[in-house]
């Protein structure tokens, strides 16, 4: 039996999607329901937080990113061993990018395509009435994404709340939730966005607070009632990004977090081991691993910790003199010669490539990419072109004089000139790989 799905949008980020939608998860947990969160676009952060209140693991679903068969397959598969599926959008429900029609990057996208109703999350701070006008364009801007109903966000009073639910279920649009403000169900945030699920001392009670909110101040029965079901057209994983190894030895830490749960999924899927290690607790990787992956994180937070771990450095060393060894953004920051951090103190890295970058002159990188290799690599081979995106505020000071990994252009194709380092077996980018390019 497949799942029932529904879409958390809202009209822009700081809406309070994610607090609705980690309270319905965990609440609809709470029924004895199997519930599965998703995540619209690049997002690696919130799909933590949706396994830690599900207990099943997240998904992201990327219409731009994804060839349809992947994306299909990745839905298929959510939809599979859920009775519902809660799909968060990414910044606003019509957010992406302009080109090939559905494919723009948008959470609308996985609404018309898979007939996926929406859930519009409005903040009513600061307005009353007002709030059915913006609930109208929503409902009318693009008619086969049908906005199911609406819930109400950071009221001031049971007046405010009077005010602005008759004036939406006068346009026929049900009203199925009315959140109080609340300072302390506020999810704490930095650079790139929300601190991670993992970060949380005391996560699941940070969790449990939400889904008493959802409980609270939502009609979950009326939540699953407005929810359809979730059946995408057969399928397939060609356009996935192979497994670069047999065992994979992976950084994995408070340093280093950013892999999406689809490519690790596949990678295992496809018979590969994933084997993590800790830099920070000066951990190197295995002798008996074939491949490293260094993914992205945030150690420009842990910069003095990884430039004293000299396990680490000395067993990276020996390992990349023989072996693959890829970095992806924080990943490739580390790999390079030094980093600066955010108090303008500089840290030795691991020196296995030649740049240099620092935290303290930021510059924000944003957006999606299409990477063409220059050179066989763990991204894939030569020539292969692989979709993804770029999203931190570190920059290269020195470029250093190795070889580019990849061409790249954003999500229109406009070029945006040469990518990252490679030097013996090691290479890395800025560049996060989402899955291979495909028709």
């Amino acid at each position: 039996m497949t799942a029932r799905a529904i879409i958390i949008g809202a009209p822009r980020s700081g809406a309070g999607k994610t607090s609705v939608t980690i309270g319905l998860l965990r609440a609809l947990a709470r029924r004895g329901l199997r519930v599965r969160g998703a995540k619209s676009g690049p997002d690696y952060i919130d799909p933590g937080f949706h396994e830690a209140a599900t207990g099943l693991a997240g998904v992201n679903l990327d219409s731009w990113a994804m060839a349809p068969s992947l994306l299909n397959g990745l839905a298929r598969r959510a939809a599979e061993d859920a009775d519902i599926v809660v799909l968060e959008s990414a910044m606003g429900l019509f957010d992406g990018i302009p080109g090939t029609p559905g494919r723009s990057g948008a959470a609308s996208d996985l609404a018309a395509l898979y007939g996926i109703p929406t859930l519009l999350v409005l903040d009513v701070s600061g307005q009353s009435t007002t709030v059915a006008a913006v609930a109208k364009g929503f409902a009318t801007y693009r008619p086969e994404v049908r906005i199911a109903g609406v819930v109400l966000n950071r009221l001031g009073s049971e007046r405010h709340r009077r005010l602005c639910a008759e004036a939406v279920e006068a346009l026929g649009l049900p009203v199925v939730g009315a959140i109080e403000r609340d300072p302390t169900l506020t999810m704490p945030e930095r650079h790139l966005g929300l601190v991670q699920a993992g970060e949380h001392d005391d996560l699941m009670a940070f969790i449990d607070r939400m889904a008493d909110m959802a409980e609270r101040s939502i009609d979950l029965d009326a939540v699953i009632e407005l929810a359809a079901p979730l059946s995408p057209q057969d399928g397939d994983f060609a356009c996935a990004l192979p497994p670069p190894g047999q065992r994979i030895a992976l950084a994995q830490d408070r340093a280093f977090t950013f892999l999406y749960p689809h490519v690790a999924r596949h990678w295992r899927d496809e018979g590969a081991e994933i084997v993590p290690f800790s830099p920070l607790a000066d951990e190197s990787p295995g002798p008996d691993c074939d491949v490293c992956w260094l993914p992205g994180g945030y150690p420009e937070l842990h910069a003095g910790t990884l430039a004293s771990a000299e396990n680490f450095r000395a067993g990276m060393a020996v390992f990349a003199a023989e072996k693959p060894v890829h970095g992806e953004c924080g990943g490739y920051m580390v790999l390079g010669e030094a980093l600066e951090d955010a108090d303008g103190v500089t840290h030795r890295m691991l020196g296995l490539l030649g740049h240099t970058t620092s935290f303290a002159k930021r510059k924000m990188n944003l957006g999606y990419r299409q990477a063409h290799l220059l050179a066989d690599c763990p991204l894939g081979r030569a020539d292969d072109p692989i979709r993804g995106h770029e999203f931190h505020y570190a920059r290269v000071t020195d470029p250093g004089n190795d070889s580019p990994i990849a061409d790249l252009a954003d999500g229109q194709g406009n070029p945006l000139g040469p990518s990252g380092g490679r030097r013996g077996h090691v290479s890395g980018t800025f560049f996060h790989a989402i899955a291979r390019a495909g028709a």
